[in-house]
């Protein structure tokens, strides 16, 4: 017999990527506890729902001022709580603010409460305690038993649609509360306005306006119950008007198919037999009602939850099917929760019909992509966007597409800062959508007008009156007495300009190429050199003479310190590693940050910063340090790389629902981590370079959308096999800590030697 060799690479090509039952190490509770405020409910990849449970009702205020225990709740759930509010639609995953939680469902029987009550005692209202023995929380698919109303509830999702299944015992007094005050990050006069139409005895159809984080977010939606409710009714909060209208005239508050005000919970009675399933499907829109509707019968329009639970967890298969690696049983479930949580945001924000709100409030076709909003930037910009440029280049086009029509639609002419539900919240620093600009361009996956782009990136570079951006084009840096984060805003700046410049660079413009060129050194300008690290200056020059190194609070530095920020030249370390003293001075400096002790004193005002992430005083629970353990590269001592980067994939990431570290933001931990863990990071996006570390894995395959395949293989891997003796690139020997997204993209292998012995070359 013969056989075409092309046809048998082929076909054994198919056989290695035949597809795995990946979701079984997905874990979706990591993260739920201390920093990591991940949500560990039902949503598909990139889904526009994400259906979860909330633990509890903090409000934002409390006697009038923050009240700092609602941090805890930026997900909506804290795996220590011993009660379950409901279930509501929308969730961030693992931001340190919040916003969002629309449109909570709570199940429950007996006699009726329409308050949710207090954790201390469940029977004040309809809030259940619950039991993490009778919790399943996968992929695609939450199920939990809520004990005080003995009310199995099951959750799964479509993009656009949450599927709830709730189990009733026998009673004819079941409930389906729809709470439309509630919301994460909630306080007193967070909702604008909520409409409800009760359409007929299995349909409901409303929006609800909030001013919060976003500051004109409307959610429209659609809910459809799979058995008429025997009656209805409403509860309101609102306070009394001056003037009410002539609404008084009806009662209201039961059977009555049109609702309106700020603080409405609403209620659905059902006769239930033991055992019976009542469905909920809600559909969301950012448009209309009609809209709503319309996803929810072009997304489930059947009834079967089985069906959809499974066309989910398929979803997510398919997507964890794009690498597949071979590693420890932990290390699997790091790393496929890690891509899970990648995975999740940014969000879909356009209906099924292509429409979707823009900025300026006004509906919009989005005409060959995807809309997606959840642009978390000051985080994701660093590891996660680089990482959708190499696996998942067609979604990061549709990314880059979103960001230049937040753009256009811009009264401010500029790209998004942190944007979500057509909103900017401008939260955090720098405009780092250049950044994911810039390194889409470079490395080929944004399709769209490049020239476009690069006049949206300069036009945002030059909005004076933004955070300092005038000051730091004059003087070259931002005084400390107009900006609270004046040296992490210059040094941010800095590194975003010199991504402008490879953009112009790649477009043959060469002025604009030198402008930015000599902007990104602007770094240089924060240096003190007396004393090696950045430091604030004052308007005259001078630098801030009552300065602390270690302290993360009003010192010039947003969410880390000038231990961390001294590092961040992420677009030209050896300038840094020069600038420093040289190889020898640098890499001691590192070795410093990685040994010494960072007292609590230091981080006591920073919620972001915890003891559990931080290593000696490196900070790898915040963003800004992301890089640093990769810089033994460039001061010729990549072993201490080596030696870092397994120590923090070690430390940092556990299969335990405390097991990250830090805030997940929208990704970026977990990029960091598989990156990291396949050997290889993106220290300079915008660059299509990657610098080597150690890998964790003993094999990594990578399915590209170009068809290749990547592999990254580790010979006599180990636990204390850290240490890379020799690398390979198709078989050619390595002679620098480097490679490119190029050669990642043409397939082949990257095979390290390791060894339990550093090699010092």
């Amino acid at each position: 017999m013969k056989v075409c060799l092309p046809i048998l690479f082929q076909f054994l090509s198919f056989i290695s990527f035949a597809q795995q039952n990946l979701v079984s190490y997905v874990h979706p509770l990591i993260g739920t506890e201390k920093m990591g405020h991940t949500f560990p409910g039902a949503t598909v990849p990139f889904g526009a729902v994400q259906l979860s449970p909330d633990s509890d009702t903090l409000s934002y205020e409390f006697n009038g001022k923050y009240n700092g225990d609602v941090y805890r709740y930026c997900a909506g759930y804290k795996y220590e709580d011993k009660t379950i509010v409901g279930f509501s639609h929308t969730h961030f995953s693992g931001t340190g603010h919040s916003d969002l939680g629309d449109f909570l469902i709570t199940p429950t029987q007996g006699t009726l409460q329409l308050n949710p009550g207090v954790a201390s005692n469940t029977k004040t209202g309809y809030r259940s305690a619950f039991s993490h023995a009778n919790e399943v929380a996968e992929a695609g698919y939450y199920k939990v038993k809520l004990d005080d109303h003995n009310i199995l509830a099951e959750l799964t999702a479509s993009n656009r649609v949450g599927f709830h299944q709730y189990t009733f015992p026998k009673s004819d007094q079941s409930h389906i509360i729809l709470d439309l005050m509630h919301g994460i990050y909630n306080y007193e006069d967070k909702v604008v306005w909520t409409y409800v139409r009760v359409v007929n005895d299995t349909l409901i159809t409303g929006y609800r306006q909030t001013n919060g984080w976003a500051r004109t977010r409307t959610v429209y939606f659609a809910l459809s119950f799979s058995k008429p409710f025997k009656s209805y009714g409403q509860k309101s909060e609102d306070k009394l008007q001056v003037y009410k209208g002539f609404w008084r005239k009806f009662d209201q508050t039961k059977n009555f198919s049109e609702i309106a005000g700020k603080k409405i919970r609403m209620y659905f009675d059902f006769d239930t037999q033991e055992g019976e399933k009542i469905k909920l499907k809600m559909a969301l829109s950012p448009v209309s009602q009609e809209n709503a509707l319309a996803n929810m019968q072009a997304e489930v329009p059947h009834w079967d939850f089985d069906r959809v639970k499974t066309k989910a967890q398929a979803d997510w298969n398919k997507e964890l099917n794009k690498i597949q690696i071979n590693a420890s049983e932990n290390d699997k479930i790091n790393f496929y929760t890690s891509l899970y949580h990648s995975f999740i945001n940014p969000t879909t924000y356009m209906d099924a019909n292509g429409q979707y709100k823009g900025l300026d409030q006004g509906v919009h076709q989005a005409n060959g992509f995807t809309n997606y909003t959840t642009f978390s930037l000051w985080d994701t910009y660093r590891a996660l966007h680089p990482f959708f440029n190499l696996m998942q280049p067609a979604r990061a086009n549709d990314m880059v597409q979103s960001m230049l029509h937040h753009y256009d639609q811009s009264t401010l002419k500029m790209l998004p800062i942190w944007s979500h539900y057509a909103n900017d919240n401008w939260c955090m620093s720098g405009y780092h959508s250049v950044s994911v600009l810039a390194d889409a361009i470079i490395k080929g996956a944004f399709k769209g007008d490049a020239q476009k782009a690069l006049e949206a990136c300069v036009a945002t570079s030059n909005h004076r009156d933004y955070e300092g951006i005038g000051e730091y084009i004059d003087k070259g840096y931002i005084p400390s007495t107009s900006n609270r984060t004046s040296v992490s805003n210059t040094l941010e700046y800095a590194y975003d300009d010199w991504c402008i410049a490879q953009i112009a660079k790649k477009l043959g413009k060469q002025d604009v190429y030198a402008t930015y060129l000599k902007r990104s050194e602007n770094w240089k300008n924060v240096y003190d050199t007396s004393i090696d690290f950045m430091r604030p200056r004052l308007a005259d020059g001078s630098f801030k003479k009552e300065f602390d190194v270690l302290q993360t609070d009003g010192q010039g530095f947003i969410e880390g310190n000038s231990w961390n920020f001294s590092f961040f030249v992420p677009h030209n370390p050896a300038a840094l590693v020069q600038q420093m003293g040289g190889p020898k001075r640098f890499s001691a400096r590192l070795d410093t940050l990685f040994s010494m002790h960072l007292p609590d004193k230091f981080f006591a005002e920073t919620e972001d910063i915890t003891r559990e992430g931080i290593i000696g005083g490196y900070i790898h629970g915040n963003e800004p340090a992301h890089h640093i353990a990769y810089l033994y590269n460039w001061a010729g001592q990549p072993w201490k790389t080596q030696e870092r980067i397994r120590m923090i994939l070690n430390m940092q990431y556990k299969p335990t629902p405390d097991g990250l570290g830090g805030n997940d933001d929208c990704g970026q931990m977990s990029a960091w981590y598989m990156f990291s863990s396949m050997g290889f990071y993106p220290v300079s996006p915008g660059s299509e370079a990657y610098s080597l570390g150690s890998p964790s894995v003993k094999s990594a395959k990578l399915q590209l959308e170009n068809g290749q395949t990547f592999t990254v293989e580790a010979i006599n891997q180990g636990d204390k096999n850290v240490y890379v003796q020799k690398v390979l690139l198709n078989g050619k020997p390595l002679t620098q800590p480097i490679i490119t997204h190029s050669d990642i993209l043409k397939g082949g292998k990257l095979t390290f030697y390791m060894s339990a012995k550093p090699v010092k070359k």
